[in-house]
């Protein structure tokens, strides 16, 4: 059976874990959090992409078939590196995020949200404008979302959840945007929050598409259940107190190693 490598600066990541269990059940994971040195989105591109090389080197000698990069801030900088790297294909969450939102915008107004490293990377944009040339992008970092999902704070009807969400989507409701890419993997746990701020707007959740690509890739096993490990570069104990809230599942274990 195929196994999948997915990697991600802490527990965000299990969100895009999520989507490719709900669309392949039967593979196997090995999973791995860099929550050592969590976050990615405020680090250089030379710091993450080496950051990126590290863990996709400890994925590879669990001897995985395909590595999913469910980091967007490694995605937008580390990709080409990775897949110099390593003998296997690498799939990140920019390109099939920006894929679905050029196909899906009705205007060609989109919107990105994220870190500041995704956003001031450029990337989502860039990949955006060559699916759909002449898109009108606007790009705006979401750093607060960031804590508010790994603190369990997401209801929509919460008083402070909706000061911080409406603050931060102000400038794009005045852009006039019909389609929004949520660029990191822990906005989708703020996704009530953000469509009640935004109540025309198509959002587009960037592990969903790359779900997709991966479902494209990996043959199924019907019947067969997968078998999934969780590797972090830190103490557990704070991964697995949070990791069920991203992945909608009990996660009883994980695995301390050294990248």
């Amino acid at each position: 059976m195929s196994r999948i490598g997915i990697f991600d600066s802490g527990v965000g990541g299990l969100t895009v874990q999520r989507a490719i269990l709900a669309a392949l059940p039967s593979a196997d994971t090995v999973y791995l959090g860099d929550t050592a040195r969590v976050p990615y989105g405020t680090k250089s591109a030379e710091t993450v992409t080496q950051y990126s090389l590290r863990n996709a080197r400890v994925l590879a000698r669990r001897e995985i078939d395909l590595l999913v990069v469910a980091c967007n801030t490694a995605s937008a900088v580390a990709l080409p590196a990775l897949r110099a790297e390593l003998s296997v294909p690498v799939l990140g969450v920019v390109d099939p995020g920006a894929r679905v939102a050029a196909k899906a915008s009705r205007t060609g107004r989109i919107g990105v949200i994220g870190t500041q490293g995704t956003v001031a990377s450029g990337a989502y944009q860039e990949a955006i404008r060559r699916e759909r040339p002449g898109a009108e992008v606007v790009a705006r970092a979401c750093p607060l979302f960031v804590p508010l999902a790994e603190e369990g704070w997401t209801d929509p009807d919460d008083e402070v959840v909706r000061g911080i969400v409406r603050r931060y989507l102000d400038p794009l409701r005045g852009a006039a945007i019909d389609t929004l890419v949520l660029g990191c993997t822990h906005y989708p746990l703020l996704r009530a929050a953000i469509a009640r701020e935004l109540p025309e707007v198509r959002l587009v959740d960037s592990a969903e598409a790359i779900a997709e690509e991966v479902r494209a890739r990996i043959p199924a096993a019907p019947g067969r259940t997968g078998v999934h490990r969780f590797l972090v570069t830190d103490v557990p104990e704070r991964f697995l107190a949070v990791a069920g809230r991203f992945l909608g599942r009990t996660v009883e274990s994980a695995e301390h190693v050294d990248v």
